[in-house]
């Protein structure tokens, strides 16, 4: 087997898991999850209905590239929602469905690193530090090292991509940004963006942003800025070294559709088409029918913000009090500060409790001294608003039994 598979950690889930096994939490009380990103909002039903009425399509082969309709669906939705020059991005040459963010991502780094036998140095994939794990264990699995930015408080949990190195660019091949953040919520900005691909031509390097969580956000007028579209403010209409990545599980509350997309540089989606041909990495007819469908619609996408919006002002006014918790940029977490060690807060959460949260140190690493994700747990307001509310005051009384 291949050795590199020898430097996965283990998954965050699997960490918490085996945290929460030490303790018993009381059977009187309901057991409220926050810790899984996974949404909890009702799937539209249109798009169900859409999916149902293609499942004649299960006894057809469906291409990699997907169908023209649903490349042209999303290209056109990249273009309303990120205010691209008419015509620049392609359902052609610019845009490939996926099943979910998650496998496009680990399979474009694959794709994408270009080995370098000859030189002492592995090439580098750059990721913000905490992070999604898909990014470091794609990175492994490619022949790459990851090389972790810290994203601090101080820093409202962006990357100092000020900070970095000069040697690290060189070496990198491969930069992910995750804006809106997982697990912070922040979002960086345009300026910083274009900072960062001018960096990519200097370089020469993959500037790669997993947006999924762009479309829950708290401020109608001000929705997150994205990397294809500061490529079109900067008049950079072929979006040189830039791929970004979306997704319907978060925006749409399809999480098992396994449903996305990759855009950007037609130059990156050619070969890692092909690379998906022979990776065998199609999406079905059905799923591909039920995505225009929801890629089509934003009165669904607009009541789901309204959701999370109520949850965010309730849960944090219950919190606030005793806890540093502020409302992000955007997506749907609470990036929290514990009065104790993360770990040992989120244990004892559960045990008095029964509310499950994810300690921050399971979604980062120690980098220059800073371990980045210390310190603080990550709060998934996916449930109810019901259930959001009763766990927030369940939160709070477990702080206020802390300080006695």
């Amino acid at each position: 087997m291949n050795p590199d598979l020898q430097k996965l950690q283990p998954y965050p889930f699997e960490k918490l898991a085996k945290l929460k096994a030490a303790v018993t939490p009381p059977a009187e009380l309901e057991h409220i999850a926050l810790s899984i990103g996974e949404p909890k909002h009702p799937s539209p039903m249109f798009v169900m209905e859409e999916f149902t009425r293609n499942l004649d399509k299960l006894a057809n082969y469906p291409t990699t590239a997907g169908v023209p309709e649903l490349r042209q669906t999303i290209a056109d939705w990249c273009g309303r929602r990120f205010n691209l020059q008419p015509g620049s991005l392609t359902a052609a040459d610019n845009v490939l469905p996926v099943n979910g963010t998650r496998e496009a991502i680990f399979a474009f780094t694959q794709a994408a690193i270009a080995r370098t036998p000859d030189s002492e140095d592995a090439p580098l994939v750059v990721s913000p530090n905490p992070f999604y794990q898909i990014y470091e264990g794609a990175a492994y699995l490619s022949g790459a090292e990851p090389y972790y930015l810290s994203c601090i408080a101080e820093n409202n949990f962006v990357p100092d991509f000020d900070a970095v190195p000069e040697a690290v660019w060189q070496r990198c091949q491969l930069l992910y940004l995750c804006s809106p953040s997982n697990p912070t919520g922040a979002v960086t900005d345009a300026e910083t963006l274009a900072k960062l691909i001018n960096l990519s031509d200097k370089h020469d390097f993959i500037v790669a942003s997993d947006e999924c969580y762009s479309e829950i956000y708290f401020d109608e007028e001000q929705p997150p800025v994205g990397l294809l579209e500061v490529c079109a403010q900067m008049g950079r209409n072929d979006y040189k070294n830039c791929v970004v990545f979306h997704s319907l599980s978060k925006r749409s509350n399809l999480p098992g559709l396994r449903s996305g997309f990759i855009a950007g540089d037609a130059a990156l989606i050619k070969p890692f088409l092909s690379y998906r041909t022979y990776h065998g990495c199609a999406m079905s007819l059905p799923t591909q029918m039920a995505s225009i469908a929801a890629w089509n619609d934003e009165a669904h996408v607009l009541e789901n913000r309204d959701k999370y919006r109520a949850k965010f002002d309730a849960v944090i006014e219950i919190l606030s009090p005793v806890m540093d918790v502020k409302l992000p940029d955007a997506s749907f977490y609470l990036w929290a500060g514990t009065p104790i060690d993360d770990d040992t807060f989120a244990q004892g959460l559960f045990e008095q409790q029964n509310v499950t949260v994810l300690p921050g140190r399971y979604v980062s690493r120690e980098s220059d001294g800073i371990l980045p994700g210390a310190g603080r747990v990550r709060m998934a307001l996916v449930a109810t608003l019901e259930e959001c509310v009763e766990a927030a005051w369940r939160i709070r009384r477990y702080v206020e039994s802390l300080q006695g």
